[in-house]
Parts: structure tokens; C-alpha cells; sequence
């Protein structure tokens, strides 16, 4: 597994990997490769995980909303640690901008959802579009 920060020449990869997910689907948004630009060069970072030379999963986390504002991977790459490896990353990442409080989304009943309360983040409220809010304090 190699690890390292997302560039623009990653976003189609990315973007694949988003539009293929069989959990939390888009269905209240339209998202363009465009929209990973300023989440990856000026509101945040993001992170892909390569397995030989192919990018299998990526998370971004936005340091403008301390949030993490995407976490995926790829259907055929799951439960190989790469979820947890990714949202480590954008912890620490997190942590070392001076944010003490981090939110995220999920859509409630899934694997997800699951993945984020077994690693301490907190269920919150659902929001305007269903999903569940998650919240994690350092």
C-alpha cells in the first residue's frame, strides 16, 4: 500500500472511485471533477492510496470546515484497511492545522456508519439531506 497527497493529475481516478461506491451515493448533489480542486489545493488536502500504480481509495479532508469532506474506496478494495488508513491521515492532518473539532457526513444504516462510531467519532443529528453527522473532538 503506498500512500501519498492527492494532485490534480489523481482527480478522474478519484472521481471514478466516488461515482462507484454501492453506499452513500450521490443523489442530492451533482459533483464534477472540477469540484475536487479547491477542496485538494486551497480549502484542504486530500490523499490517495496506490496498489500497483492504481489508486484504489481516497479520502480529503477540509481544513476551512474542519471537516473531512470525502473518504472512499473503491468496491473491489474494501476491507483492506485502506478506510482507516486514509482517515488517520486526515486526522493528524487536521490536528497539526490547530482544529480541535471534526465533522462529518454519512448516510445513516450503512457500513459507514459503522466504520465511524467503532473508530470514536460521535452520531449526531441527521441534516437537512438524511445523512447522519458525525463529530469527532481531540
Amino acid at each position: 500500500m503506498h500512500c501519498r497527497v492527492a494532485t490534480r493529475q489523481d482527480i478522474r481516478d478519484m472521481h471514478r472511485i466516488r461515482m462507484a461506491v454501492k453506499e452513500n451515493v450521490l443523489n442530492t448533489l451533482v459533483l464534477t471533477e472540477d469540484d475536487y480542486i479547491p477542496e485538494i489545493e486551497e480549502t484542504g488536502r486530500g490523499w490517495v492510496i496506490e496498489e500497483q500504480k492504481k489508486i484504489v481509495a481516497f479520502g480529503v479532508a477540509n481544513k476551512q470546515t474542519s471537516s473531512i469532506w470525502a473518504l472512499f474506496v473503491e468496491p473491489s478494495s474494501e476491507g483492506q484497511g485502506f478506510g482507516q488508513c486514509l482517515l488517520n491521515q486526515m486526522i493528524d492532518w487536521l490536528w497539526e492545522q490547530g482544529i480541535t473539532r471534526i465533522h462529518l457526513s454519512s448516510e445513516p444504516g450503512t457500513r459507514a456508519e459503522q466504520f465511524y462510531l467503532k473508530a470514536g467519532w460521535i452520531g449526531k443529528e441527521l441534516d437537512q439531506h438524511g445523512d447522519r453527522q458525525f463529530e469527532l473532538t481531540r
